[in-house]
């Protein structure tokens, strides 16, 4: 009886085998990563960014106010009805003479009115909302760029981390292969089982230094995901683009004209000359309202009354009738409020000017904050060129003297360690110059979204 409860069990235990077996290349399939290349990631980007979204609903709004301001050049036409019930005494024109009754009436007319002059008020908001279009154009661009600056250095982040695990792991693949080798040489008897156990040590660490390494390129993922706005619980497989050989400058860059093209390329800045040319703009809106408003109205209308003997549509024919007016206003009093307009809009003005003269100042210091690292990146790249040759030779000449008996172990791993760490430095250095030039780019306002690239 036992024996058939387990002959069951068992049945059971392998047909559970076999449709996990069955159902796990359909849930695989299932779960399989989007690829997203670099051109993918910014495309996505630039869809998903909510910054670019609040940019481009501030283009939108100043693009309305363009139009709004543009139609009040135009002449308004307004359709009015009024009917009433009128009831106890009251004098009829008509009858001439009091009546006491209750009567029902109608007017009905077309008015049209035209401001012909104030100022030139109109032409000025019509000016500065222009300005203000721009401006908001010129921040979206910039947010644009941006975004894809974001996604060009989580990129190249990843790219870097990447071949930082690269690295760890060709560490490993090695120190398993030396540790093989000190078997070989324990086994024969020409090295102490300490050297094995100090090698099985730096195997191990050298395990965790790939563990290390995959959890950076794990979190350099997470970034771009966060990024381009990704569901996080999907799975993603980035394609990064291959990278050619980076090398210094063959002369260096100007300061003086980096500055000038900056202060001539970056965006922003062209948003904050716009805003104070709208604020100078702003002030000549404030001064028309001391001068005089001169305005044309137009009207046609007729009425009804049921006091007259006449039909409906025959009074609306007899009483018919239109009006042409010019009205002039100027303000004699305004309680200061155009005075006070004017300090207003000359405040906004000089406010707008400390933000152009501040950004200018920051631009400044960006660019030439950018040129020394990317003259340091230079000279770090060169560094540890030279730094990896001199550790791989070393390398290799302290594995053959430990060959041949005349060098110890702790050399070797010494040597080993340096040729990582060095080979470390070399990935950090050509990745970091590559980030450099676009992050100078990037302050310079070079960095078209439609064509960038991580070369």
């Amino acid at each position: 009886m036992i024996m058939c409860t387990r002959s069951t069990r068992t049945t059971a235990l392998l047909m559970a085998l076999a449709t996990i077996a069955s159902v796990a290349p359909a849930v695989a399939h299932a779960q399989a990563p989007r690829v997203i290349t670099f051109a993918d990631a910014i495309r996505t980007a630039l869809e998903q960014s909510n910054d670019i979204r609040l940019a481009e609903n501030a283009t939108e709004l100043d693009d309305a106010t363009v139009r709004q301001t543009r139609s009040q050049l135009f002449p308004d036409l307004r359709l009015s009805t009024q009917t009433a019930q009128n009831y106890g005494r009251f004098f009829s024109s008509d009858e001439g003479r009091i009546l006491n009754t209750s009567t029902q009436s109608l007017s009905t007319g077309l008015s049209s009115s035209l401001t012909l002059f104030n100022g030139k008020a109109n032409y000025s908001n019509i000016a500065q909302a222009r300005l203000n279009r721009q401006a908001s154009e010129a921040d979206l661009s910039r947010t644009r760029e941006t975004v894809v600056f974001t996604v060009l250095s989580n990129f190249l982040a990843l790219i870097a981390q990447t071949e930082q695990l690269a690295v760890r792991q060709s560490s490993l693949a090695a120190q398993d292969t030396l540790e093989r080798q000190v078997q070989e040489f324990v086994n024969a008897g020409t090295r102490s089982i300490a050297d094995l156990y100090q090698q099985q040590a730096s195997v191990a660490s050298a395990r965790l230094a790939v563990v290390d390494a995959e959890r950076a390129v794990g979190l350099a993922k997470v970034d771009l995901i966060q990024t381009l706005k990704l569901d996080p619980a999907g799975l993603y497989d980035f394609v990064a683009p291959g990278i050619d050989s980076v090398s210094p400058q063959a002369r260096p860059m100007d300061l003086a004209n980096l500055f000038q093209t900056a202060l001539q390329q970056r965006r922003d800045v062209n948003a904050l000359r716009s805003r104070l040319q709208a604020s100078e703009t702003g002030v000549r809106i404030a001064g028309a309202t001391a001068w005089p408003t001169v305005s044309l109205s137009v009207g046609y209308n007729s009425n009804y009354t049921s006091t007259a003997a006449a039909s409906f549509f025959d009074q609306l024919d007899q009483r018919r009738g239109g009006s042409v007016g010019v009205n002039v206003s100027f303000p004699l009093f305004d309680r200061f409020s155009s005075r006070i307009n004017q300090e207003r809009a000359l405040i906004q003005q000089r406010n707008a000017e400390v933000a152009l003269d501040n950004l200018r100042q920051s631009v400044g210091l960006q660019v030439r904050r950018a040129l020394l690292d990317n003259s340091s990146a230079e000279a770090q790249l060169v560094a540890a060129q030279a730094q990896t040759r001199a550790a791989d030779l070393a390398l290799d000449a302290a594995q053959e003297r430990y060959r041949a008996g005349a060098a110890t172990l702790v050399e070797v791993t010494q040597a080993r360690a340096t040729s990582v760490q060095a080979a470390s430095a070399l990935v950090s250095a050509r990745y970091n110059l590559v980030f450099q030039r676009k992050l100078l780019d990037y302050y310079l306002g070079g960095l078209n979204p439609a064509d960038a690239t991580l070369q």
